[in-house]
């Protein structure tokens, strides 16, 4: 039995298609069984003892092993908790830290907001002439100079899925000096990544997405082990510190990346997302890869046969894109709701994308020829043309 697709292993409604795994995983079989479980038996039976007796504490690091596999990290160099803005904070904070004598942060004009936001965040709460610098994707490389002091870029773009060239990026910023932190939002569970042969000093990312460990799943970063025990958490949790339980008044940091650990762990979130990862077992992240570009690949030759009015606006070359395929057109969030009433779930991205996310781990390719089908429907009988599709929800 081939290993891709693993659709028995998810719990999809059915007559759905679902292309926004790039978005919010769907629910894995096992995951709600597993938290009925913690909150029955752990929470419920063991009250405040399933710290110990259940493992809780040890969630982060353990659960964070289970990551390390599939981003090239070694043991003991992932931590589970926080929100990916968060992580994000701490490793840009210990970033400049490492580099008092330079002032510019360099990302793109095409990274998630968020990521720019907690970054101009920081640059007015230190207040020592920080400049955040954003040049437009394909510009970094050669933006790259010896004032820069950290590198902070998505490997995966949010929008069209164009890829940075992870190898190239992160050899330039040290070559002049810069430290290197890689936000692997929509890198981790869909491209191959080797933090370990990558070099980068910091990685973070978030584990609701292709690691499906369901809404507000806990963010994880990454810290390069020969500096994990020098760089200095800029929010100093207690349980980051070297001995939570002697609560001592002074703050000294855990080892290794322990000490990137803040508050008290998600444990419900944590319990679904160490169930979730069980679907991994098996499969490598060159299979899951072959499979997605040749998804992909299908979907782009499908739309673009039946849909000649929308615009690519991912990169044509798969090696260029990550695991989701944009396409552009004045009502893209309208088209997107009328594909969504016909059971085929995407999204939308301002001002003009309608993304697609390819997840392998439970597509195939009459799914995908199926959602190519669809839409051309919607396009040619201009079905998304109906006030109800152009209401704009909260969540676009």
């Amino acid at each position: 039995m081939p290993n891709l697709p693993r659709k028995h292993l998810f719990d999809l409604p059915e007559g759905v298609i679902y292309l926004d795994g790039n978005s919010l995983g769907p629910l894995p079989r096992g995951v709600a069984e597993r938290l009925e479980s913690c909150a029955r038996d752990e929470w419920g039976k063991m009250l405040i003892r399933g710290w110990n007796e259940a493992h809780w504490m040890d969630q982060p690091a353990r659960v964070g092993n289970r990551i390390g596999l599939l981003i090239g990290a070694p043991e003991g160099s992932v931590v589970l908790g926080d929100t990916l803005s968060i992580k994000l904070y701490q490793a840009l904070a210990s970033a400049l830290e490492m580099r008092p004598d330079r002032k510019v942060i360099l990302s793109d004009k095409g990274n998630f907001p968020t990521d720019l936001y907690m970054a101009d965040g920081l640059i007015r709460s230190l207040a020592r002439g920080h400049e955040l610098r954003t040049p437009a994707p394909e510009d970094v490389a050669d933006a790259i100079t010896e004032e820069v002091a950290v590198v902070m870029l998505t490997q995966v773009d949010y929008r069209t899925g164009r890829m940075h060239d992870f190898e190239a990026i992160t050899r330039k910023a040290h070559a002049l000096g810069a430290v290197m932190i890689w936000d692997l939002a929509h890198s981790a569970g869909a491209v191959p990544v080797d933090m370990a042969a990558n070099g980068a000093e910091f990685a973070v990312g978030c584990t609701y997405k292709y690691l499906n460990g369901g809404p507000g799943a806990p963010a994880f970063i990454y810290v390069r082990p020969d500096i994990a025990e020098t760089v200095r958490p800029a929010l100093s949790g207690w349980l980051g510190h070297e001995a939570p339980f002697a609560f001592d008044l002074d703050y000294r940091p855990g080892r290794a990346v322990e000490r990137m650990r803040v508050g008290t762990p998600p444990v419900l979130q944590m319990t679904a997302l160490e169930e979730a990862l069980k679907l991994w077992d098996g499969l490598t992240m060159t299979e899951v890869r072959k499979r997605s570009v040749e998804l992909s690949e299908l979907f782009i030759r499908e739309v673009e046969a039946r849909c000649p009015e929308l615009t690519l606006l991912s990169p044509r070359d798969p090696e260029a894109r990550g695991s989701q395929v944009s396409f552009g057109f004045a009502e893209s969030y309208a088209v997107v709701q009328a594909l969504i009433a016909r059971g085929v779930i995407g999204d939308f991205r301002a001002p003009d994308a309608m993304r697609f996310g390819f997840t392998p781990l439970y597509l195939d390719e009459a799914d995908v020829t199926r959602a190519a089908e669809i839409l051309g429907e919607v396009m040619a009988q201009r079905a998304w043309d109906t006030p109800a599709f152009k209401a704009r929800g909260r969540v676009t």
